[in-house]
């Protein structure tokens, strides 16, 4: 391998109750979210006792990596910040990392935004290693193979009487239709890949097995057009045309998200409970065996050619 370090970087989530509103205003620092949309998702997380599952997963994941090499690990939102990070691993003498990061798609804030935490990371320290940011991997082999397995046990976990009728549903996060459709290079791929690996799943559980790929976690003012339709009203809709069961498959995140634990295993599980439909959340990627191995088998693979400046640009922002 040409790396002499492993770094993990993610989005980082608040480990306390005191950590949540900084948190919150790191992620949307500049973006002009109105103070009150703060505190609806503030209560969210207090809801949870402040804490946000993901740090812990990045750990987790990070104890079952099997790389002969030191492995750091940086957050983009929260301690340890990757500025930080990258500062030690300059002090520890790295020269030239393999980054992971947390987000298997193209986007503007699944990818490009962590080009650019990188970049201004490294501007920050001196003489800081060398940062490749290992490839996309919605389609490698062990990230389906992970959410197949997963998927597979949220159907087992259905009452046998709806399990053959039952429905997968595969959710990822919600993004501006002009981030979505932006005109770079990478433009639409976001909600193609998510396509793809939502296939692949499927075709490994249960090839004939009916699919739908929705949306949640929306975040933008009402006015601004985001991906549709949100988890929550695909499940009425369904409800009305006689649907019983669901498998909801976050397949758009890696680990758990106050997303993911929050407007699925909350908001979506009242709403299947109120409309007497059978709802089963599949597990995200977290360390199953297959996923942890991708890391390795994608540091493995020769370097990838770094994605052009104009890709997966920024949404445009409206005052």
């Amino acid at each position: 391998m040409p790396y002499d370090a492993l770094l993990v970087v993610s989005f980082g989530g608040p480990e306390k109750p005191a950590d949540v509103m900084p948190f919150l205003e790191n992620v949307v620092r500049g973006r002009g979210v109105p103070r009150e949309r703060l505190l609806e998702v503030e209560a969210h997380y207090q809801g949870f006792g402040g804490v946000s599952p993901i740090n812990q997963q990045c750990r987790d994941l990070i104890d079952a990596l099997d790389v002969d090499l030191p492995i750091y690990w940086g957050n983009r939102n929260w301690h340890p910040f990757l500025e930080d990070t990258v500062r030690q691993m300059k002090a520890d003498g790295v020269r030239k990392t393999a980054a992971f990061v947390t987000a298997a798609y193209s986007s503007y804030s699944s990818c490009r935004q962590y080009l650019d935490d990188i970049a201004r990371a490294r501007a920050a320290v001196p003489g800081a290693p060398e940062i490749v940011k290992l490839r996309h991997y919605y389609d490698h082999p062990g990230f389906i193979a992970a959410m197949a397995d997963h998927t597979r046990a949220a159907l087992d976990a259905l009452p046998p009487a709806v399990r053959d009728t039952a429905r997968f549903v595969f959710t990822a996060h919600s993004i501006p239709v002009s981030m979505a459709r932006s005109a770079g290079p990478a433009g639409g791929a976001y909600e193609a890949q998510l396509r793809k690996a939502a296939a692949l799943v499927t075709e490994q559980v249960d090839a004939g097995r009916p699919w739908d790929l929705v949306w949640q976690s929306r975040s933008g003012p009402p006015s601004v057009p985001w991906l549709e339709p949100d988890v929550c009203d695909h499940l009425e809709a369904l409800h009305e045309d006689g649907v019983r069961a669901v498998v909801v498959v976050p397949i758009g995140f890696v680990s758990d998200h106050m997303e993911v634990v929050y407007d699925l295993d909350v908001e979506a599980a009242t709403l299947a409970e109120k409309l007497g439909m059978a709802l089963s959340r599949a597990a995200t990627a977290g360390t199953h065996p297959r996923f942890v191995s991708m890391v390795s088998e994608l540091m493995a693979e020769p370097e990838p050619v770094p994605c052009a400046a104009t890709c997966c640009p920024a949404p445009i922002r409206r005052s």
